[in-house]
Protein backbone atom coordinates (compact mmCIF):
# COMPACT_ATOMS: atom_id res chain seq x y z
CA UNK A 1 0.00 0.00 0.00
CA UNK A 2 1.26 3.50 -0.81
CA UNK A 3 1.78 6.02 1.94
CA UNK A 4 -1.51 7.74 2.61
CA UNK A 5 -2.42 11.38 2.88
CA UNK A 6 -1.33 13.72 5.65
CA UNK A 7 -3.81 15.23 8.11
CA UNK A 8 -4.01 17.63 10.11
CA UNK A 9 15.84 11.75 29.96
CA UNK A 10 18.55 12.16 30.14
CA UNK A 11 20.74 9.10 29.39
CA UNK A 12 20.83 6.31 31.96
CA UNK A 13 23.73 4.26 33.17
CA UNK A 14 24.76 1.03 31.50
CA UNK A 15 23.74 -0.94 34.57
CA UNK A 16 20.31 0.69 34.70
CA UNK A 17 19.85 0.13 30.99
CA UNK A 18 20.59 -3.55 31.27
CA UNK A 19 18.13 -3.87 34.15
CA UNK A 20 15.41 -2.01 32.30
CA UNK A 21 15.68 -4.09 29.18
CA UNK A 22 15.45 -7.28 31.17
CA UNK A 23 12.71 -6.21 33.55
CA UNK A 24 10.40 -4.84 30.88
CA UNK A 25 10.27 -7.97 28.79
CA UNK A 26 12.91 -7.45 26.14
CA UNK A 27 13.19 -9.58 23.06
CA UNK A 28 15.99 -8.68 20.69
CA UNK A 29 17.87 -9.65 17.59
CA UNK A 30 20.81 -7.50 18.68
CA UNK A 31 22.31 -6.23 21.91
CA UNK A 32 25.04 -3.86 23.04
CA UNK A 33 25.73 -0.13 22.63
CA UNK A 34 26.50 2.00 19.63
CA UNK A 35 24.44 3.85 17.04
CA UNK A 36 22.26 2.82 14.10
CA UNK A 37 21.22 -0.34 15.88
CA UNK A 38 17.95 -0.69 13.98
CA UNK A 39 14.38 -0.14 15.13
CA UNK A 40 13.25 0.04 18.75
CA UNK A 41 9.64 -0.96 19.33
CA UNK A 42 7.87 -0.30 22.64
CA UNK A 43 4.69 -2.36 22.92
CA UNK A 44 1.57 -1.45 24.83
CA UNK A 45 0.26 -3.81 27.51
CA UNK A 46 -0.40 -7.32 26.27
CA UNK A 47 2.87 -7.53 24.34
CA UNK A 48 3.59 -9.01 20.97
CA UNK A 49 1.42 -12.07 21.46
CA UNK A 50 -1.85 -10.22 21.97
CA UNK A 51 -3.04 -11.53 18.54
CA UNK A 52 -4.25 -8.01 17.86
CA UNK A 53 -2.82 -4.48 18.03
CA UNK A 54 0.74 -5.12 19.20
CA UNK A 55 1.04 -8.16 16.94
CA UNK A 56 0.23 -6.01 13.93
CA UNK A 57 3.01 -3.55 14.79
CA UNK A 58 5.43 -6.45 15.24
CA UNK A 59 4.62 -7.74 11.76
CA UNK A 60 5.79 -4.43 10.36
CA UNK A 61 9.14 -4.86 12.10
CA UNK A 62 9.38 -8.47 10.94
CA UNK A 63 8.89 -7.33 7.36
CA UNK A 64 11.55 -4.65 7.76
CA UNK A 65 14.01 -7.18 9.15
CA UNK A 66 13.39 -9.47 6.20
CA UNK A 67 13.22 -6.94 3.38
CA UNK A 68 15.43 -4.10 4.62
CA UNK A 69 17.91 -6.05 6.72
CA UNK A 70 17.37 -3.96 9.86
CA UNK A 71 17.79 -5.25 13.40
CA UNK A 72 15.32 -4.61 16.20
CA UNK A 73 14.65 -4.59 19.90
CA UNK A 74 11.15 -5.02 21.25
CA UNK A 75 10.06 -4.13 24.79
CA UNK A 76 6.71 -4.55 26.51
CA UNK A 77 4.68 -2.39 28.88
CA UNK A 78 3.15 -3.74 32.09
CA UNK A 79 -0.22 -3.09 33.69
CA UNK A 80 -0.34 0.03 35.82
CA UNK A 81 2.68 1.78 34.38
CA UNK A 82 3.57 5.42 35.05
CA UNK A 83 4.78 8.06 32.62
CA UNK A 84 8.24 7.59 34.13
CA UNK A 85 8.17 3.90 33.19
CA UNK A 86 7.32 4.70 29.59
CA UNK A 87 9.89 7.50 29.40
CA UNK A 88 12.59 5.19 30.71
CA UNK A 89 11.75 2.54 28.12
CA UNK A 90 11.92 5.03 25.25
CA UNK A 91 15.08 6.62 26.66
CA UNK A 92 16.81 3.27 26.88
CA UNK A 93 16.07 2.50 23.23
CA UNK A 94 17.15 5.91 21.95
CA UNK A 95 20.27 5.99 24.14
CA UNK A 96 21.28 2.57 22.85
CA UNK A 97 21.19 3.87 19.28
CA UNK A 98 17.91 2.53 17.93
CA UNK A 99 16.35 4.65 15.19
CA UNK A 100 13.42 4.89 14.73
CA UNK A 101 11.92 4.42 18.18
CA UNK A 102 8.22 3.56 18.04
CA UNK A 103 5.65 3.71 20.84
CA UNK A 104 2.75 1.39 20.06
CA UNK A 105 -0.40 2.94 21.53
CA UNK A 106 -1.75 6.30 22.66
CA UNK A 107 -0.30 5.77 26.13
CA UNK A 108 3.10 6.69 24.73
CA UNK A 109 1.99 10.14 23.52
CA UNK A 110 3.30 12.22 26.43
CA UNK A 111 6.50 10.24 26.84
CA UNK A 112 7.25 10.38 23.11
CA UNK A 113 6.76 14.14 23.10
CA UNK A 114 9.16 14.53 26.00
CA UNK A 115 11.87 12.05 25.03
CA UNK A 116 11.93 13.08 21.36
CA UNK A 117 13.17 16.51 22.40
CA UNK A 118 16.22 14.93 24.04
CA UNK A 119 17.18 12.98 20.90
CA UNK A 120 16.60 15.38 17.96
CA UNK A 121 18.59 13.17 15.56
CA UNK A 122 16.40 10.13 16.30
CA UNK A 123 13.05 9.67 14.60
CA UNK A 124 10.23 8.72 16.94
CA UNK A 125 6.71 7.53 16.15
CA UNK A 126 3.55 7.06 18.15
CA UNK A 127 0.62 4.94 17.01
CA UNK A 128 -2.92 6.16 17.71
CA UNK A 129 -2.05 9.69 18.79
CA UNK A 130 -0.87 13.00 17.37
CA UNK A 131 2.21 14.44 19.05
CA UNK A 132 4.09 17.65 18.19
CA UNK A 133 7.75 17.46 17.29
CA UNK A 134 9.96 17.88 14.24
CA UNK A 135 11.25 14.32 14.62
CA UNK A 136 7.93 12.60 15.42
CA UNK A 137 5.69 10.61 13.08
CA UNK A 138 2.13 10.59 14.44
CA UNK A 139 0.27 7.57 13.04
CA UNK A 140 -3.51 7.43 13.26
CA UNK A 141 -6.23 5.30 11.69
CA UNK A 142 -9.86 5.50 10.65
CA UNK A 143 -11.04 3.06 13.31
CA UNK A 144 -14.52 4.56 13.19
CA UNK A 145 -14.76 3.87 9.46
CA UNK A 146 -13.68 0.24 9.75
CA UNK A 147 -16.01 -0.19 12.71
CA UNK A 148 -18.89 1.21 10.66
CA UNK A 149 -18.39 -1.64 8.20
CA UNK A 150 -18.29 -4.08 11.12
CA UNK A 151 -21.63 -2.68 12.25
CA UNK A 152 -23.05 -3.26 8.78
CA UNK A 153 -21.84 -6.85 8.83
CA UNK A 154 -23.17 -7.43 12.35
CA UNK A 155 -26.64 -6.12 11.51
CA UNK A 156 -26.82 -8.23 8.36
CA UNK A 157 -25.68 -11.41 10.12
CA UNK A 158 -27.58 -11.12 13.40
CA UNK A 159 -30.60 -13.38 13.67
CA UNK A 160 -31.77 -11.92 16.98
CA UNK A 161 -31.38 -8.31 15.83
CA UNK A 162 -29.27 -7.76 18.92
CA UNK A 163 -25.57 -6.95 18.60
CA UNK A 164 -22.96 -5.91 21.12
CA UNK A 165 -19.79 -3.86 21.44
CA UNK A 166 -17.17 -4.38 24.16
CA UNK A 167 -14.47 -1.77 24.66
CA UNK A 168 -11.38 -2.32 26.76
CA UNK A 169 -11.15 1.19 28.24
CA UNK A 170 -13.71 3.96 27.99
CA UNK A 171 -11.63 6.66 26.34
CA UNK A 172 -11.81 8.78 23.20
CA UNK A 173 -9.94 6.30 21.00
CA UNK A 174 -12.10 3.27 21.85
CA UNK A 175 -15.22 5.39 21.61
CA UNK A 176 -14.35 5.81 17.91
CA UNK A 177 -14.79 2.05 17.50
CA UNK A 178 -18.09 2.16 19.39
CA UNK A 179 -19.46 5.13 17.46
CA UNK A 180 -18.69 3.64 14.06
CA UNK A 181 -20.08 0.24 14.97
CA UNK A 182 -23.33 1.64 16.34
CA UNK A 183 -23.83 3.91 13.32
CA UNK A 184 -23.11 1.15 10.81
CA UNK A 185 -25.51 -1.25 12.49
CA UNK A 186 -28.31 1.31 12.79
CA UNK A 187 -27.90 2.58 9.22
CA UNK A 188 -28.24 -1.02 8.03
CA UNK A 189 -31.10 -2.11 10.27
CA UNK A 190 -32.87 0.71 12.19
CA UNK A 191 -34.60 -1.88 14.37
CA UNK A 192 -31.36 -3.52 15.55
CA UNK A 193 -30.61 -3.24 19.27
CA UNK A 194 -26.99 -2.27 19.96
CA UNK A 195 -25.54 -2.75 23.45
CA UNK A 196 -22.17 -1.13 24.18
CA UNK A 197 -20.21 -1.82 27.35
CA UNK A 198 -16.68 -1.27 28.65
CA UNK A 199 -14.38 -3.42 30.78
CA UNK A 200 -12.82 -0.50 32.65
CA UNK A 201 -13.54 3.24 32.78
CA UNK A 202 -9.90 4.37 32.76
CA UNK A 203 -7.58 1.45 33.56
CA UNK A 204 -5.26 0.15 30.86
CA UNK A 205 -5.77 -3.34 32.29
CA UNK A 206 -8.80 -3.29 30.02
CA UNK A 207 -6.47 -4.24 27.18
CA UNK A 208 -4.93 -7.10 29.12
CA UNK A 209 -7.79 -8.86 30.92
CA UNK A 210 -9.27 -11.69 28.80
CA UNK A 211 -11.20 -13.05 31.79
CA UNK A 212 -13.12 -9.79 32.18
CA UNK A 213 -13.96 -9.71 28.48
CA UNK A 214 -15.09 -13.33 28.60
CA UNK A 215 -17.48 -12.57 31.46
CA UNK A 216 -18.79 -9.46 29.71
CA UNK A 217 -19.39 -11.40 26.50
CA UNK A 218 -21.18 -14.20 28.38
CA UNK A 219 -23.56 -11.64 29.84
CA UNK A 220 -24.32 -10.29 26.39
CA UNK A 221 -24.87 -13.75 24.95
CA UNK A 222 -27.23 -14.58 27.82
CA UNK A 223 -29.28 -11.50 26.92
CA UNK A 224 -29.79 -12.72 23.34
CA UNK A 225 -27.01 -10.82 21.61
CA UNK A 226 -25.57 -13.00 18.85
CA UNK A 227 -22.83 -10.81 17.32
CA UNK A 228 -20.16 -9.21 19.53
CA UNK A 229 -17.45 -6.80 18.38
CA UNK A 230 -14.63 -6.34 20.88
CA UNK A 231 -12.03 -3.56 20.74
CA UNK A 232 -9.85 -4.42 23.72
CA UNK A 233 -6.49 -5.74 22.57
CA UNK A 234 -5.48 -8.96 24.31
CA UNK A 235 -8.71 -8.92 26.34
CA UNK A 236 -10.65 -9.59 23.16
CA UNK A 237 -9.37 -13.16 23.16
CA UNK A 238 -11.63 -13.87 26.12
CA UNK A 239 -14.63 -12.46 24.32
CA UNK A 240 -13.93 -14.58 21.26
CA UNK A 241 -13.63 -17.65 23.46
CA UNK A 242 -17.03 -16.95 25.02
CA UNK A 243 -18.68 -16.44 21.64
CA UNK A 244 -17.18 -19.69 20.34
CA UNK A 245 -19.01 -21.50 23.13
CA UNK A 246 -22.39 -20.21 21.96
CA UNK A 247 -23.89 -21.93 18.92
CA UNK A 248 -24.97 -19.52 16.23
CA UNK A 249 -23.08 -16.54 17.69
CA UNK A 250 -20.42 -14.51 15.92
CA UNK A 251 -17.35 -12.64 17.13
CA UNK A 252 -15.83 -9.69 15.29
CA UNK A 253 -12.11 -9.27 15.87
CA UNK A 254 -10.02 -6.14 15.86
CA UNK A 255 -6.70 -4.68 14.65
CA UNK A 256 -5.29 -7.93 13.21
CA UNK A 257 -7.12 -10.54 11.13
CA UNK A 258 -7.92 -12.67 14.16
CA UNK A 259 -9.16 -15.57 12.06
CA UNK A 260 -5.54 -16.01 10.98
CA UNK A 261 -4.00 -15.85 14.46
CA UNK A 262 -2.55 -19.25 15.50
CA UNK A 263 -3.40 -18.59 19.14
CA UNK A 264 -7.09 -18.32 18.23
CA UNK A 265 -7.12 -21.31 15.87
CA UNK A 266 -9.71 -23.30 17.80
CA UNK A 267 -12.18 -20.40 17.80
CA UNK A 268 -11.83 -19.24 14.20
CA UNK A 269 -15.06 -20.87 13.00
CA UNK A 270 -16.88 -18.32 15.17
CA UNK A 271 -14.97 -15.26 13.92
CA UNK A 272 -17.19 -13.45 11.43
CA UNK A 273 -14.57 -10.89 10.39
CA UNK A 274 -12.06 -8.47 11.91
CA UNK A 275 -11.60 -4.73 11.62
CA UNK A 276 -7.99 -4.66 10.49
CA UNK A 277 -5.85 -1.64 11.30
CA UNK A 278 -2.77 -1.89 9.14
CA UNK A 279 -0.35 -0.90 11.87
CA UNK A 280 2.19 -3.17 10.21
CA UNK A 281 2.05 -1.07 7.05
CA UNK A 282 2.53 2.20 8.93
CA UNK A 283 5.43 0.79 10.95
CA UNK A 284 7.15 -0.54 7.84
CA UNK A 285 6.60 2.77 6.04
CA UNK A 286 8.33 4.61 8.86
CA UNK A 287 11.26 2.22 9.16
CA UNK A 288 11.86 2.35 5.41
CA UNK A 289 11.73 6.13 5.39
CA UNK A 290 14.42 6.30 8.07
CA UNK A 291 16.58 3.77 6.28
CA UNK A 292 16.20 5.77 3.06
CA UNK A 293 17.32 8.92 4.86
CA UNK A 294 13.95 10.67 4.43
CA UNK A 295 12.18 10.13 7.77
CA UNK A 296 8.42 10.56 7.82
CA UNK A 297 7.30 13.12 10.38
CA UNK A 298 4.10 14.92 11.23
CA UNK A 299 0.56 13.50 11.39
CA UNK A 300 -0.37 10.74 8.97
CA UNK A 301 -3.74 9.00 8.76
CA UNK A 302 -4.51 5.56 7.36
CA UNK A 303 -8.17 5.51 6.28
CA UNK A 304 -10.69 3.23 4.59
CA UNK A 305 -10.27 5.01 1.26
CA UNK A 306 -6.55 4.15 1.23
CA UNK A 307 -6.90 0.62 2.58
CA UNK A 308 -5.54 1.75 5.94
CA UNK A 309 -8.43 0.00 7.67
CA UNK A 310 -10.55 -2.79 6.24
CA UNK A 311 -12.70 -5.81 6.99
CA UNK A 312 -10.93 -9.18 6.86
CA UNK A 313 -12.49 -11.77 4.57
CA UNK A 314 -10.71 -14.86 5.92
CA UNK A 315 -12.99 -17.84 6.32
CA UNK A 316 -15.49 -16.57 3.79
CA UNK A 317 -18.06 -15.76 6.47
CA UNK A 318 -18.97 -12.40 4.94
CA UNK A 319 -18.76 -13.43 1.29
CA UNK A 320 -22.55 -13.54 1.04
CA UNK A 321 -22.87 -9.87 2.05
CA UNK A 322 -19.89 -8.59 0.08
CA UNK A 323 -21.96 -6.44 -2.27
CA UNK A 324 -23.65 -4.63 0.61
CA UNK A 325 -20.35 -4.12 2.41
CA UNK A 326 -18.74 -2.78 -0.77
CA UNK A 327 -21.62 -0.38 -1.21
CA UNK A 328 -21.29 0.86 2.37
CA UNK A 329 -17.55 1.30 1.94
CA UNK A 330 -18.05 3.30 -1.25
CA UNK A 331 -20.44 5.65 0.52
CA UNK A 332 -17.72 6.38 3.07
CA UNK A 333 -15.11 6.91 0.36
CA UNK A 334 -17.43 9.20 -1.62
CA UNK A 335 -18.36 11.20 1.46
CA UNK A 336 -22.02 10.23 1.33
CA UNK A 337 -21.67 8.77 4.81
CA UNK A 338 -19.86 10.75 7.50
CA UNK A 339 -18.91 8.34 10.24
CA UNK A 340 -19.09 9.71 13.76
CA UNK A 341 -16.01 9.61 15.97
CA UNK A 342 -17.91 9.72 19.27
CA UNK A 343 -21.08 7.95 20.46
Amino acid sequence: MRRVSTIAVAGISTAALAFTLTACGESSTESGGGKDKGVGLAFDVGGRDDHSFNESAARGVDKAEKELGVKSRMMTAKNGETEADREQRLNSLAEAGYNPVIGVGFNYAKSIEKVAKDYPKTTFAVVDSVVPGNNVDSITFGEHEGSYLAGVAAALKSKSHKVGFIGGVNNALIQKFQAGFEQGAKDTDPSVEVTSQYLYPNNDKGFNDPAAAKDKAKGMLDSGIDVIYTAAGLSGNGSIEAVAGQKGAWAIGVDSDQYQQPGLEKYKASILTSVVKNVDVSVFDLIKSVKDGKPLTGPHAYLVKDGGVSLATSGGQIDDIKDKLDAAKQKIVDGQVKVRTAP
